[in-house]
């Protein structure tokens, strides 16, 4: 028989043993899929009484249930519950909706995910909770925008396509003192490179679409909260009648096994592919915390322990003939949205029509790239052509 493991463990080793037990499953290593709805009970009183481990399928089943204990072991201990829910997206609204009602103010960073901001501006203003967006870069001056209905403020680091790097702690520090929640999307560094709760967040945020199922092949959302939401995070999750479908949750949870190398893979491709960007004549910045030269460089190397395989470049004044002609030449690097999996990626962006709180004036046209898990020289060698390719469109 498997035999538990026992004493401190490290975030890779817990990654591939949390919220498996081989004992429980007739000695195979996995937990399988349960396709539930229907729970029955041995008896009328129990039904009665609700005496059973499992009571409906949308309420859990083995399959969530080691998904949801291995998540909360990487968030770390001061994670008190987690739900799972089909998608990223709807990871945001049920955490942005477990801590606001009607009458209340939310504080969002200018960076924040763009459907997000979207939710703000639509459903929850017609809830009747009022949005402001404050810039990323605000730190401790995030209390000049707190007010007495100010109940959550929601981050994200670093910023979604622009990359700014967000003093979370400071900011936590801040809202805490005026008690208000703080909601973070974490789903560039996941637990494994930042762990959110530990660092002042109260709801912790990730589509596991991206890192943690990481073959573009499923979709799904995390919430994890700490002792002070995590009944709250309960109680909306099943209001709302959510459950992510069996299948994704297996295929999540098997992705949770290969996170760390699949992340330290990403990582150290993009840092290599960020590098050779800064040098090209036709790059004017390029937006990766971990690279010394970016000016959030010194929070993300305070506050995080790893980087993952997004990050966005400024090009120089160009036409958008000549961008186009980049990314159409591109062999090896797909455009769709998304990312987090195992192929590279990009995509044309402008924050500018949507920005409020901060201008977005980069000073040429951007784009984003996510790195996937070929040889970084092969994707190098597809960029040259790229850039012959804008040269002549030029």
């Amino acid at each position: 028989m498997a035999k538990k493991p026992t004493g401190p463990l490290k975030p890779e080793t817990l990654l591939v043993t949390a919220g498996r037990d081989p004992n429980a499953q007739f000695g195979f290593v996995n937990t399988p899929v349960y396709h539930a709805s229907t729970v029955l009970y041995p008896s009328a009183e129990d039904q009665v009484a609700h005496r059973s481990r499992y009571t409906y399928g949308r309420r859990g089943t083995p399959t969530t249930e080691a998904m949801e204990e291995a998540l909360a072991v990487l968030e770390g201990p001061q994670c008190a519950g987690v739900v799972l829910v089909p998608s990223g997206m709807n990871a945001c609204v049920t955490a942005l909706l477990t801590v606001l009602s009607s009458g209340d103010h939310v504080l969002v960073t200018d960076s924040v995910y763009r459907p997000t901001r979207i939710f703000c501006d639509s459903i929850l203003r017609r809830l009747g909770v009022e949005t402001t967006y404050y810039d990323p870069l605000i730190g401790t001056g995030i209390a000049g925008l707190m007010r007495p209905n100010t109940r959550a403020v929601f981050v994200e680091a670093p910023g979604s396509q622009s990359f700014e790097m967000q003093d979370i702690p400071a900011i936590a520090a801040i809202a805490r003192e005026k008690n208000a929640a703080v909601l973070m999307d974490n789903t560039w560094a996941t637990p494994l490179y930042f762990r959110a709760l530990e660092k002042g967040v109260d709801l912790s945020i990730q589509a596991g679409t991206k890192y943690i199922g990481g073959h573009s092949d499923i979709m799904f959302g995390t919430v994890s909260a700490n002792a002070a939401y995590a009944s709250r995070l309960k109680e909306t999750f099943n209001g709302l009648g959510l459950c992510a479908g069996p299948d994704d949750v297996f295929l999540a949870l098997r992705g949770m096994r290969t996170m760390a190398v699949r992340l330290a893979r990403h990582q150290e491709s993009a840092l290599t592919v960020a590098r050779w960007f800064a040098s090209r004549p036709q790059v004017a910045r390029v937006l990766h915390p971990a690279l010394e030269s970016d000016p959030g460089h010194a929070i993300w190397r305070r506050d995080f322990t790893g980087a993952s395989g997004l990050f966005s470049i400024v090009l120089k004044p160009m036409s958008e003939k000549a961008v186009y002609a980049f990314m159409n030449e591109l062999q090896l690097f797909g455009m769709g949205y998304s990312w987090g999996g195992f192929e590279s990626l990009v995509i044309s962006f402008d924050c500018k029509e949507y920005r409020t709180a901060t201008p977005w004036n980069p000073g040429g046209p951007t784009l984003r790239f996510h790195i996937g898990l070929e040889d970084p020289d092969d994707l190098i060698a597809d960029l040259e052509r790229g850039f012959v390719a804008m040269n002549a469109a030029t």
